[in-house]
């Protein structure tokens, strides 16, 4: 598929997103290499975009460059936003009470600590769906308890082994003190982000150093 087909797919999936105003977003692509460009009126309406491209066959990669702009009528002083941020996380049961958040001109800040990486995406999506918030950056720390690193190894292949989407076989898996490193082709997108939340799945994981070569 040529830069410009890619492009247009890309557009058309944009614009048949509901949830995304495609307006004001560009769209360019080098060699499956997706960027977008422009603004749009929310945190939660950026990281739907990305999803779409993301969703797009042929697409390797997505450049998430949007620019959030908050109408007026939808902007919040930093204290008013910062209690809305605390209270959405406290609400979450799969949220620890050791995540905590700061707020600078309605860019919001994860800090504190947590087990599991997926404690810290939900915390990044439910802070990301309040309105005000214009980006949510991660600096919370992993701290999980730590297998060997044979156990990390084997819980990972059999997640993949398990996962009817994915060939085991195709991806290698390293491990030591807490860091994964994945490398391997597969034919998708989709089958990559499953090999990584594999990885992150595994008990004792802190950081995932993605190789893994998507070709369609």
């Amino acid at each position: 598929m040529s830069n410009d087909d890619l492009r247009r797919q890309v557009d058309d999936e944009l614009l048949w997103d509901p949830k995304v105003d495609a307006t004001e977003i560009a769209v360019s692509v080098d060699r499956g290499v997706v960027t977008l460009r422009g603004t749009v009126g929310s945190f939660r309406e950026k990281l739907e975009a990305q999803q779409d491209a993301k969703r797009v066959y042929g697409v390797k990669d997505v450049k998430n460059e949007l620019e959030v702009r908050i109408l007026t009528k939808h902007r919040r002083e930093d204290a008013e936003l910062l209690g809305a941020v605390l209270q959405a996380l406290m609400l979450d049961s799969t949220v620890p009470s050791t995540i905590d958040a700061t707020v600078d001109n309605g860019d919001v800040t994860l800090t504190g600590t947590a087990n599991w990486k997926y404690q810290t995406d939900e915390a990044q999506f439910v802070v990301g769906n309040i309105r005000g918030v214009v980006t949510v950056g991660n600096k919370v720390e992993l701290v999980a308890p730590g297998p060997t690193a044979h156990d990390v190894h084997r819980s990972i292949k059999k997640a993949m082994e398990r996962n009817a989407r994915l060939d085991a076989e195709s991806i290698t898996v390293e491990s030591e003190n807490g860091t994964v490193t994945l490398r391997g082709e597969v034919s998708s997108w989709a089958d990559h982000d499953q090999a990584v939340e594999a990885a992150w799945a595994a008990p004792g994981v802190t950081r995932v150093k993605d190789h893994i070569l998507v070709f369609y």
